[in-house]
């Protein structure tokens, strides 16, 4: 069956903004743990974290994390984001789940080639599920069976996972995988991450996204020359997480 990433925010660290002020404020004060919490969180922590930012800061940051449900997404997608070695990552074993029936992905580029290319694309992965129950039924079955079975499959079979980072970890991912030259699933990804975490943590999460956000791209003579729709893109993204 055809499916389709969903990257869903399941956990993060309490106030997390407040955690970030209070680390780093920790570093400088005088006061004692207890009444120091008192003023962190009874305080407005934004034009602190965002002075942070600014001053590039960023330890602080470390002692916030997120978690997310990521799934619909490839094992080439895993390739991807594994590349992120600051993060925690549980994934779904090949070798303690079959494979049969495997659900995959269709990159953008085959279904915009029309319905024939698709439904070509599709019979390959039918083909594919084919020779994976046939190597699983000579080899025995079980785990041992899908251990090696699994040397058929393609990319597009997807992969579920459990991924962490901590928010100092996140800006950086969104720097480099929120940019139009970032392969299409992880990009896909990390949008749909960045808007979730815009809504419980705003002030952390203000101008996180490619370089072009704020200022030049990085990608010099790469450059898709969008920056303008990559701004676009953003704001509708906070309009929305503000819930206006």
């Amino acid at each position: 069956m055809i499916v389709t990433a969903k990257a869903k925010l399941i956990r993060f660290t309490e106030n997390p903004e407040s955690t970030i002020a209070l680390a780093s404020k920790l570093c400088y004060s005088s006061l004692g743990m207890d009444e120091l919490i008192e003023r962190i969180d009874g305080g407005d922590n934004a034009k602190f974290i965002k002075m942070l930012k600014t001053m590039n800061h960023l330890s602080p940051f470390e002692h916030a994390s997120f978690t997310f449900s990521v799934e619909g997404v490839s094992r080439a997608f895993l390739a991807q984001v594994t590349r992120h070695r600051i993060a925690s990552f549980s994934v779904r074993s090949q070798r303690y789940v079959g494979e049969s029936d495997f659900n995959y992905i269709v990159p953008p580029a085959i279904a915009d080639l029309g319905d024939s290319a698709k439904e070509e694309f599709v019979e390959q992965m039918r083909t594919v599920s084919q020779w994976y129950n046939a190597w699983q039924e000579r080899l025995g079955g079980g785990e041992r069976a899908n251990e090696d079975a699994r040397f058929v499959l393609p990319n597009a079979c997807e992969t579920k996972m459990i991924l962490t980072m901590n928010a100092r970890e996140l800006m950086h991912f969104f720097s480099l995988r929120c940019c139009n030259r970032a392969q299409w699933e992880i990009r896909d990804v990390a949008w749909q991450m960045l808007s979730q975490v815009l809504e419980v943590a705003p002030d952390v999460f203000e101008g996180c996204g490619p370089t072009c956000l704020t200022g030049a791209c990085s990608e010099g003579k790469k450059s898709c020359g969008k920056a303008a729709l990559v701004r676009e893109r953003y704001e509708r993204l906070k309009e929305c997480a503000k819930g206006e």
